[in-house]
């Protein structure tokens, strides 16, 4: 299907495993996230959206599907399952009635919500107390955020933080998608004194990776790891170095959790339910009609199709030990779908920095560290709720 075409396949429903059988479960372990995506719309126009990929950005402005048909599937496929769920967009805040209609259906779920934090003012105070984290999209800075968000919307997100700062029961994690070289630490620095947690991701976009970029990100991932260990009575929350130390000093966490698959998660047990119902592993891969997994509408699931595949590196890879995969999405696209230039632009870089980041770690010696940590930080370390939501692996 071309980036041009509308999004509305419904393939057949696949058989599904019968009692007793030996098929291997759609959902592996004993717990699924389900990332609702309660509209495709966005009031932002973020310069390195991926959603604007295939077209998926603004393709679906309302939730098709009944709250009936999603308890059907939920009791259908998910019994048993310790069940959360992540709102996402889009700008999953413009459809704010969605989402508590959902808290009020299944009230013993976990809730989270990603959200760029423009419109988090308005939402009603028993929304705000309901849910278990905030993933609130930033990019570092008040001249970085506006520049790739738009003039304002740094200060405008920070007014509501601090708005509803006395609302919300959960954590507040800043979710930066690192995409330009030119950030700084100090910027990156300042928001763990904000938010409860850091989380990054390294952009996914093709020419973000010169070499003089490269190096002033080592640069900085060292001056974060230096940090990172400087103290043992206190934790530096940066949710990447976090995971990585947890994978180094308790390796058996680094594959228990996913099945011993790619820690992000696409292969395991999230499922993105697009607002018409359609599910798929990946929110990255909405407008690839092979990735669909399921249907809440036509109320059937098979495991996901996103999985580790022979022609990808991985398993010779020293990292292999504590990132177990990274990014499912790359690794399709640059050694499945054979996109040369996106595996040298984007997934090799990534996977360099990566290393570096497991090289730094090791330099600090973090069993050793850890066995001085006090019991607060290896609690942290090792049990972080934020772990559940989001990859880990930058």
């Amino acid at each position: 299907m071309s980036s041009a075409q509308p999004i509305t396949l419904h393939p057949a429903r696949p058989a599904q495993p019968q009692a007793g059988s030996d098929v291997t479960p759609a959902i592996p372990g004993h717990r699924v996230e389900l990332q609702l995506l309660t509209t495709l719309k966005c009031n932002l126009k973020c310069t390195y959206c991926s959603l604007g990929v295939g077209e998926v950005l603004g393709s679906q402005t309302h939730v098709d599907y009944s709250l009936d048909q999603l308890e059907n599937f939920v009791a259908t496929h998910l019994g048993g399952y310790e069940t959360y769920v992540t709102f996402y967009g889009g700008e999953p805040t413009l459809n704010t009635q969605y989402m508590q209609e959902v808290i009020a259906r299944f009230p013993n779920f976990r809730y989270q919500l990603q959200t760029n934090g423009t419109l988090l003012d308005g939402l009603p105070d028993a929304l705000l107390a309901r849910m278990s984290n905030y993933l609130i999209s930033i990019d570092g800075g008040e001249t970085t955020t506006d520049g790739y968000r738009g003039r304002g919307i740094y200060r405008q997100v920070m007014k509501n933080l601090a708005t509803v700062r006395p609302k919300i029961a959960g954590s507040a994690t800043a979710r930066v998608t690192w995409s330009h070289p030119e950030i700084s630490f100090e910027e990156l620095d300042h928001l763990t004194e904000i938010f409860d947690y850091l989380y990054f991701q390294f952009v996914a976009d093709r020419g973000a990776y010169p070499a003089e970029g490269m190096a002033k990100r080592r640069a900085i991932l060292a001056q974060m790891i230096d940090k990172f260990f400087r103290h043992t009575d206190r934790l530096y929350p940066i949710i990447p170095i976090m995971g990585m130390v947890r994978n180094k000093v308790m390796p058996s966490r680094a594959q228990e959790l996913y099945q011993g698959k790619s820690q992000c998660r696409a292969s395991t047990h999230i499922l993105n339910v697009m607002p018409d119902g359609r599910i798929f592993p990946c929110p990255d891969l909405l407008y690839l009609p092979e990735m669909q997994q399921g249907s809440v509408v036509d109320n059937w699931l098979r495991a996901s199709p996103l999985q580790a595949d022979p022609a990808m590196p991985c398993s010779s890879c020293e990292a292999f030990a504590f990132c177990r995969g990274n990014c499912m999405k790359n690794l399709y696209l640059a050694y499945v779908k054979k996109d040369e230039d996106y595996r040298r632009e984007v997934v090799e870089p990534i996977c360099e920095l990566v290393r570096f980041m497991g090289e730094e770690i090791d330099r600090h010696n973090p069993q050793e560290w850890f066995a001085r940590a006090s019991l607060p930080v290896r609690k942290q370390i090792t049990d972080c709720e934020v772990y559940e939501y989001v990859e880990i692996m930058p």
